[in-house]
């Protein structure tokens, strides 16, 4: 019935993955229409023309050819680079129906992937802040610069072709998009972007060749805290001293006290790598500090840290009130990076152990500990998967009463959610950056016998983008 090559016409009903969107006709057959090959992007309630590129059995692939009638959702978006940055791809949307999004998405997941029915899902809490939320931004250098569809039209390029510094552009890892101004950032970030691309200009400085392996700039990542302290950090293929001094010299006269410290990472890796082999303290003391509620915590160039400070604050209220902890509660903390949850709910139980597999970050989390003058939080270097070797360390510290579970995208290994069903707490609270692990994880958790879902609230962290964030509790039966 249908063919490749025919136009059709479908209302756009709810987004998908990798840059596309979802509809039906009017027999019931399913559309994915990717996004416009000029940057056009799709939104949920748009009634778009679009060509049939693949026929499947049960649904058609289609490329939008023309917008018939916009969602009234539709906004015109911020930033000039919209459309091609590979960022902030919903920012054509409305903020409320970005959120009324992630929470359908967080739903369907849940309802298709773990087989949950009747979920009780409480309303997704917006960003408080939708720009200049970041505390962390991370650039891109290139001696390959992305060209812009206008400029190879009309065969005018304002911008060098061998030089760029900003974002790579969507599914192009050798090329890009040089950034005037992120939307996202801060604006002393954006100010520091300026310097450095101004600095490398005039000095004739290289950028890195993912063919060539050649160039000395590999990447800029510039942090500010709340209170405004600000760190850059420069990622180069190798130190060059009176390079780095002078640029730490023009920051400071553009940051002024806002610039605490200026840092140079160096890596000879062949890949895009935001960190470096050596480290190298160009001005400062190479950290800045953090609050998250009453607690402060030392950020250093590579530590790993939640990028939107007041909504993971939000975040880990939000986890707290879910634990329902009582002051003779053990609680242990899965996969817990640099110790701040397990700092966070430190004053409302009896202890906490966290556990964690990146050694760098258990000593971050012991340092960060000690500076709040935290004594109930212990943390160890341990894997959850191998359950038959890390018992005796459980059983020493003592099993727990609540569980408080933050994985990475990825999930928890299938032997890890064993782990913590033998563990067998009265409460799980999982923690989740990606809905499709939640789902996947929680129905092995169900599936046991053991527990049920009782609620899911969504935290949106990243605004403008389809990242969602959900804190899950499970009941033991």
């Amino acid at each position: 019935m249908y063919q490749k090559g025919q136009r059709i016409e479908v209302a756009l009903s709810d987004a998908a993955e990798h840059d596309k969107s979802f509809g039906r006709l009017a027999d019931g057959i399913g559309v994915f229409v990717r996004d416009g090959k000029r940057g056009e992007k799709l939104a949920v309630g748009d009634t778009v023309e679009a060509e049939i590129v693949k026929v499947k059995k049960n649904y058609l692939e289609a490329e939008f050819t023309q917008l018939l009638a916009p969602s009234p959702s539709r906004i015109a978006p911020e930033c000039s680079h919209f459309g091609n940055c590979g960022g902030c791809k919903w920012q054509h949307v409305s903020y409320d129906a970005q959120l009324r999004q992630k929470e359908k998405q967080v739903q369907d997941v849940l309802r298709h992937i773990g087989g949950f029915t009747n979920i009780s899902l409480l309303p997704t809490l917006g960003a408080t802040r939708i720009y200049g939320y970041r505390n962390k931004i991370e650039f891109s250098f290139s001696d390959k610069r992305f060209l812009l569809p206008d400029e190879i039209r009309q065969g005018t390029f304002a911008k060098p072709k061998d030089f760029a510094v900003g974002f790579h552009a969507p599914e192009r890892y050798d090329k890009v998009i040089d950034i005037d101004r992120c939307h996202i950032a801060t604006p002393t970030m954006n100010t520091a972007l300026a310097v450095v691309k101004q600095f490398a200009v005039e000095k004739k400085l290289s950028a890195y060749s993912t063919e060539t392996h050649q160039g000395l700039l590999r990447a800029l990542i510039v942090r500010e805290t709340l209170a405004g302290e600000t760190m850059v950090n420069v990622i180069t293929s190798w130190h060059d001293k009176s390079v780095m001094t002078d640029l730490s010299h023009e920051l400071k006269n553009a940051l002024g006290e806002k610039l605490l410290t200026v840092v140079n990472n160096i890596t000879t890796r062949k890949s895009n790598v935001s960190f470096g082999e050596e480290e190298v303290v160009v001005s400062g003391d190479g950290v800045i500090t953090e609050t998250l509620g009453s607690y402060r915590f030392q950020i250093s160039a590579n530590s790993f840290f939640q990028t939107n400070t007041a909504q993971a604050e939000r975040l880990y209220q939000t986890a707290l009130r879910a634990a329902r902890l009582s002051p003779d509660d053990v609680v242990y903390d899965l996969y817990c990076g640099t110790g701040s949850i397990s700092i966070f709910i430190s004053a409302h139980c009896k202890k906490v152990f966290g556990i964690e597999l990146v050694e760098s970050a258990v000593k971050d989390a012991e340092k960060n500990a000690a500076r709040n003058g935290v004594q109930n939080c212990s943390f160890k270097l341990l894997d959850l998967k191998d359950v038959q070797k890390i018992w005796p360390e459980l059983e020493a510290f003592g099993l727990p009463d609540v569980v408080i579970t933050d994985p990475p995208r990825a999930g928890m290994h299938p032997n890890a959610v064993q782990t913590l069903l033998k563990l067998s707490p009265k409460r799980i609270i999982y923690v989740s950056c990606n809905a499709a692990s939640l789902a996947r994880d929680g129905k092995l958790m169900c599936e046991s016998g053991m527990y049920q879902l009782e609620d899911v609230q969504p935290v949106d962290m990243f605004p403008h983008t389809n990242h969602i964030e959900s804190i899950a509790r499970f009941e033991r039966r």
